[in-house]
């Protein structure tokens, strides 16, 4: 299940998110450096980390999940944001160059089908950058962050889920190693405990920051999926197919 938009906006707006957000920031620095006319996608709820990518890349995406809902991004400008499913990407083959997701593996009705699409839509060499959260850290245990929702993982899950879609994994961080406290005489500590976590406790760490490549020296078939998912008309009333089956019948008996 995904966490709703209205809440990864709310809690990203908090003293806590923000912190959260600067924490995940530096991660991301050590394993994602920016590079230029790089074609950028951020899937889940990637909007605050992806302005540090949009001065010297050629685009910038963000595709946010249907179930989890979207925001208008970037502020200024046109939009770049679309409402997706995240195993049906609309995006042609070998057409990015980078995919950050955030807050999207953890709630992935199958991983395994959303790491193939990412794996569809990255170019030849392609990077993919996960952020999730761990399993064995604090912020998986408390419910009023977005990390504390949906499936976390171990370094050696995302090991293994990783190699199983034809990624393979290079450089490893984490972050978040000060206690999810909404208590602002709490946060005034975060400086310190997040260097000392960093050096201490990282194996306790909130997210697994994991960056992969690309591999395609291990070819597999490629089968043609049907899609499971079933669109329904947003005007068509619920149950009106039934009723005009049932209608429909009698009809035809009597014409008969």
């Amino acid at each position: 299940m995904f966490s709703d938009i209205v809440d990864l906006r709310n809690f990203y707006g908090s003293l806590l998110g923000r912190l959260a957000e600067r924490s995940i920031s530096l991660a991301l620095s050590s394993v994602c450096p920016k590079s230029k006319n790089e074609r950028v996608l951020g899937l889940g709820y990637t909007v605050p980390w992806l302005d540090r990518f949009k001065p010297d890349a050629e685009r910038v995406l963000a595709f946010m999940p249907a179930a989890q809902g979207a925001v208008n991004w970037p502020a200024q400008g046109p939009s770049a944001t679309a409402l997706v499913f995240d195993e049906e990407l609309p995006l042609f083959d070998s057409s990015i160059d980078r995919v950050i997701m955030v807050h999207a593996l953890e709630h992935a009705e199958n991983p395994r089908e959303t790491l193939k699409e990412v794996w569809r839509v990255l170019a030849p060499g392609g990077r993919l950058v996960i952020v999730t959260p761990n399993r064995r850290g604090v912020w998986a245990r408390f419910e009023h962050t977005p990390f504390g929702t949906g499936r976390p993982f171990s370094r050696g899950q995302l090991t293994e889920l990783l190699r199983e879609t034809n990624f393979t994994p290079g450089a490893w961080t984490e972050a978040l190693h000060f206690p999810p406290s909404r208590r602002r005489w709490a946060l005034r500590f975060y400086q310190l405990l997040e260097k000392a976590g960093r050096r201490f406790w990282p194996i306790f760490s909130g997210v697994i920051v994991v960056e992969a490549q690309k591999r395609l020296y291990q070819g597999l078939p490629v089968a043609q999926r049907v899609s499971r998912r079933v669109f329904v008309p947003v005007l068509a009333p619920q149950g009106a197919t039934r009723s005009l089956s049932e209608t429909s019948e009698p009809l035809s008996r009597s014409g008969a």
